[in-house]
């Protein structure tokens, strides 16, 4: 038997009129709904105590472990309003798998798949008033897992929490869908062979942190990062996965190495642009093939993917001393993104099952 998961509704819902001026422009991870999903693991009892209840403040002492060792996961995936009326939520069995993939790397427990999907769909029923229904706007699910263990000793935590919030999402990146500009970081890396690049752990953001303070800071909207050894072979946006698309149609992608995160949405792509007629090859790109590229035209678009922005459009690359400009015509990413979000908005066949309908 899966996990069992108490329904404790919150005493003070959103009331329509606020819930309504929340949906009418959601931002994304800003505002968040009426509940939450939490679950508890010790080594004696292993997962219990999961319920559904208000969302709200954690009581934590200043010595739990994930202060100071930083030993915590966490995962995103959206839930979708459908043109019948229901919801669904977008391959969660997939970053489910990712999930335990990342509890795994980072000495934490794993969650079953069929518990994790299960305590999504609990929480997208019960705040099922939250999903937006505006074009480009989805419910944003973001579940985590972190050591809870009080005290200061180095080593695996014996108490962990898991949980999921929920937030009301429109476009990533702010002024909606265009072309962005993206920073190469040269003095910085994201991961290295054998780190923790492969897992979606809250430590690899906060690395990324200062390059993505030195994009900002440079007119950029995100940071690319290059390999740790060689610092030549591009890996992946600070954020997002990275496409390239050459002038004889085929799509590019740096290949998983371990030190890059497995997208979902780019591993939804790779299948995605097949369908669409486009030969994929995952490999290494050469950050010196990206600029060369542009130049000659032999790569004529570059995009980045992931849950939060789904297909954005990368227009400039912009280095110390540089920079690469690719035309604001984008053919191929923007049928990409249509082709992915007519499924996920259930307005074009889903012939591959990934929508997962919320029961």
């Amino acid at each position: 038997m899966g996990l069992q998961f108490a329904i404790e509704p919150s005493p003070a819902p959103a009331s329509p009129e606020r819930l309504a001026e929340i949906l009418g422009a959601p931002g994304f991870g800003r505002l968040f709904s009426d509940h939450m999903v939490t679950a508890r693991w010790t080594e004696e009892r292993g997962w219990h105590d999961a319920r559904v209840h208000a969302y709200g403040p954690l009581q934590l002492d200043p010595a739990t472990q994930v202060f100071h060792y930083g030993q915590s996961i966490f995962e995103g995936f959206k839930a979708y309003a459908q043109p019948d009326g229901s919801i669904a939520t977008f391959r969660p069995e997939a970053n489910a798998e990712r999930f335990i993939r990342s509890a795994a790397r980072l000495a934490l427990p794993a969650l079953l798949v069929d518990d994790f999907v299960a305590a999504a769909d609990l929480l997208v029923r019960q705040d099922a008033a939250w999903v937006p229904t505006a074009a480009e706007t989805s419910l944003y699910l973001r579940p985590f897992m972190m050591a809870t263990e009080v005290g200061l000793g180095v080593r695996p935590a014996n108490d962990v929490t898991f949980m999921i919030i929920a937030s009301p999402a429109g476009s990533y990146f702010t002024g909606g869908v265009r072309p962005v500009t993206i920073w190469l970081s040269e003095d910085y890396t994201r991961a290295a062979p054998g780190g923790t690049g492969a897992a979606k752990c809250a430590g690899n953001y906060a690395a990324s942190l200062v390059a993505q303070q030195e994009a900002i800071d440079n007119g950029c909207e995100q940071v690319a990062f290059l390999d740790a050894v060689e610092r030549r072979w591009v890996e992946e946006l600070g954020g997002m996965n990275i496409w390239f698309v050459l002038d004889d149609g085929t799509l590019v992608t740096p290949e998983l190495t371990g030190s890059i995160l497995e997208g979902v949405t780019r591993d939804t792509i790779v299948t995605l642009a097949g369908d669409l007629g486009h030969d994929v090859e995952e490999r290494r790109i050469d950050v010196d093939e990206w600029r060369k590229g542009v130049e000659t035209g032999r790569i004529t678009e570059v995009f980045a993917c992931g849950t939060a922005a789904v297909i954005t459009s990368v227009g400039t690359l912009r280095w110390r001393g540089g920079e690469a400009s690719l035309p604001t015509a984008t053919p191929v990413a923007a049928a990409v993104r249509n082709a992915l979000v007519g499924i996920q908005h259930g307005v074009a066949p889903d012939t591959h099952g990934w929508l997962h309908p919320v029961p």
